[in-house]
C-alpha cells in the first residue's frame, strides 16, 4: 500500500462547538512502538467511533487511531443537524434496488436519527440533544412539489410526517415569508456535534476500545493472515481493518479518496438572540435546512445563538471575514438580528458520492470503508459505523441492511473539485 508522508500534528480548529462543548476530549495518546488488536479502525469520526463503540460491546478487541484526535474532522464541526434518510427518496431507493434491498434500505436510513439519540439517551452522552424535529422549507413552487411528494413517501412508511403551508412554516421558524410551504419531519433533531464525538469516544473507551490520537496511518501492507499498519512511531498487527475517513480520505487505500469528492461546509453563529425575540425565533428548537442547491442551514444553538451554513470557502479555518456571506441569507431571513454581532466562523468537510447514496465496501478480505454521507454525516455516520462493526463481525454482506458495492473511483476526479467551485459560484448568483 501507499507510503502517506508524516504530517505537522493538527490542531483542533476554533469554532462554536470547540469553545462549548460539554464533553472532555476523550484520553488518546498518540500510539508509541508495537500493538495489536483483531480489529483496527483508521478514523476518529462519528464512523469509527461507532464502530469501536459496536465493537466493543461485542467483545471484540479493537484500537482505533486519528491523525489528530476524537472529532477533529467534520464529526466535531458540522451543523449538529440529525436528520433521518438520504437524498434520495424511498420510491428511488426502492425502484432502484427492488422490494428487498430497498425496504432494508429506506429502514435502515430511516431509523439513523433514532439511532443517534437512542445511543445518546442509552450511555449518557451530554450534547444539548434535541429531538424536536426537522423542518424542510420549499424555496419555490416547484420546490413545494418535491418536498410534498417527499414527505408523502415517508409518511406510506409509517412516519408521523406533518405538511407544513407557508404560514406554518414562517410561524415554525419565525422569518420572513420566503418559503412556499414544506413539511416537518418529527424523527429529525440536533446535537453539540463535537460533544457527542466526543461522548462517543468515551463511551468506547469504557467498554474496552483502546483509542490513539496524533497518530497518522502511513502504509497498510498485508503480512499472511493479519495487516501492519505502519505511524511514524509505531505500528499495529489486526486481522481486520475498518477505513472510516471520509472527507478526509488521504491516499492510503488505491482508489477510495478518488470515490467521493471532498467540498466545505462552512457556518457562522451569532451571539445570543435577545430573549424577547427568541420565543418567537424557532421556538420549538427544530432545525431547518431548504430545499435550495445550496441550501441554507440553520438553527439555534442550546445557548441561543443563530447558527447559520452553506458552501463556503475552501479552508478548514475560515475567519470571521470569510463568514460573513453567510451573514446575507441570515439578514434575509431574520432582518431583525442584522445588529447581532458574529462570533464564530468555522468550516468541515463534506464527502459527496456520485450517486448522493453513502458507500459501504469489503475492499479486500478482512479490509472494510465506509464513507460519503453527502452532508447527512451526523445520523449516517453513526449507522455506518454500526454497519462496519457487523461486517466485521461476520455478518455476510448479503445479509446486511445496506448494500455492500464495489468500490468505483469517480472519472476525471481530478476535475470535479473545479467544476464544483464554478457550480457553486453560479448557484450563488442565480439561485
Amino acid at each position: 500500500m501507499p507510503l502517506i508522508p508524516e504530517l505537522e500534528k493538527p490542531s483542533l480548529p476554533p469554532s462554536l462547538w470547540a469553545a462549548t462543548a460539554t464533553e472532555e476530549p476523550c484520553q488518546a495518546p498518540p500510539l508509541t512502538g508495537e500493538a495489536s488488536a483483531e480489529v483496527l479502525v483508521i478514523g476518529g469520526g462519528y464512523t469509527g467511533l461507532s464502530a469501536a463503540l459496536h465493537l466493543a460491546e461485542q467483545g471484540r478487541d479493537v484500537l482505533l487511531l486519528d491523525a489528530a484526535e476524537p472529532g477533529w474532522g467534520a464529526s466535531g464541526r458540522n451543523g449538529g443537524q440529525v436528520i433521518p434518510g438520504l437524498k434520495d427518496d424511498p420510491e428511488a431507493i426502492l425502484e432502484h434496488y427492488g422490494q428487498d434491498v430497498g425496504n432494508r434500505i429506506v429502514g435502515t436510513v430511516g431509523g439513523a436519527a433514532d439511532a443517534v439519540f437512542d445511543l445518546v439517551r442509552r450511555h449518557g452522552i451530554a450534547c444539548d440533544a434535541v429531538q424536536n424535529g426537522w423542518i424542510q422549507p420549499a424555496h419555490s413552487p416547484q420546490a413545494l412539489e418535491v418536498a410534498t411528494a417527499r414527505a408523502r413517501q415517508w409518511e406510506r412508511q409509517g412516519v408521523d410526517v406533518r405538511l407544513l403551508d407557508a404560514d406554518q412554516v414562517h410561524a415554525m421558524i419565525g422569518c420572513q415569508p420566503l418559503y412556499h410551504g414544506g413539511w416537518l419531519d418529527p424523527r429529525g433533531g440536533s446535537v453539540q456535534p463535537l460533544s457527542y464525538a466526543r461522548g462517543l469516544a468515551r463511551v468506547a473507551t469504557s467498554h474496552g476500545a483502546r483509542l490513539h490520537g496524533n497518530t497518522r496511518v502511513l502504509r497498510l501492507q498485508r503480512e499472511g493472515a493479519e495487516w501492519r499498519a505502519v505511524t511514524g512511531s509505531g505500528e499495529v498487527r489486526a486481522r481486520q481493518i475498518i477505513l472510516a475517513t471520509n472527507g478526509y480520505t488521504d491516499a492510503l487505500w488505491p482508489g477510495l479518496r478518488r470515490s467521493v469528492v471532498s467540498l466545505f461546509s462552512q457556518q457562522i453563529a451569532t451571539a445570543p438572540v435577545p430573549e424577547e425575540l427568541r420565543a418567537r425565533l424557532l421556538p420549538g428548537r427544530q432545525s431547518v435546512s431548504d430545499t435550495r442547491k445550496l441550501l441554507w442551514y440553520f438553527r439555534l444553538d442550546a445557548h441561543g445563538r443563530l447558527l447559520m451554513g452553506g458552501r463556503g470557502e475552501f479552508s478548514d479555518r475560515p475567519t470571521l471575514e470569510q463568514g460573513k456571506p453567510l451573514l446575507a441569507p441570515l439578514r434575509k431571513l431574520f432582518p431583525e438580528l442584522t445588529d447581532l454581532p458574529l462570533e464564530y466562523s468555522w468550516a468541515g468537510r463534506v464527502a459527496m458520492t456520485r450517486d448522493h447514496l453513502p458507500h459501504l465496501h469489503v475492499l479486500e478480505e478482512g479490509v472494510f470503508a465506509g464513507l460519503g454521507f453527502n452532508g447527512r454525516g451526523v445520523a449516517m455516520g453513526t449507522v455506518m459505523g454500526r454497519l462496519l462493526a457487523e461486517l466485521a463481525g461476520g455478518r455476510p454482506p448479503e445479509e446486511m441492511p445496506y448494500p455492500v458495492t464495489p468500490l468505483k473511483p469517480i472519472p476525471f476526479h481530478g476535475l470535479h473539485r473545479p467544476v464544483t467551485r464554478m457550480l457553486i459560484h453560479y448557484y450563488k448568483i442565480f439561485s
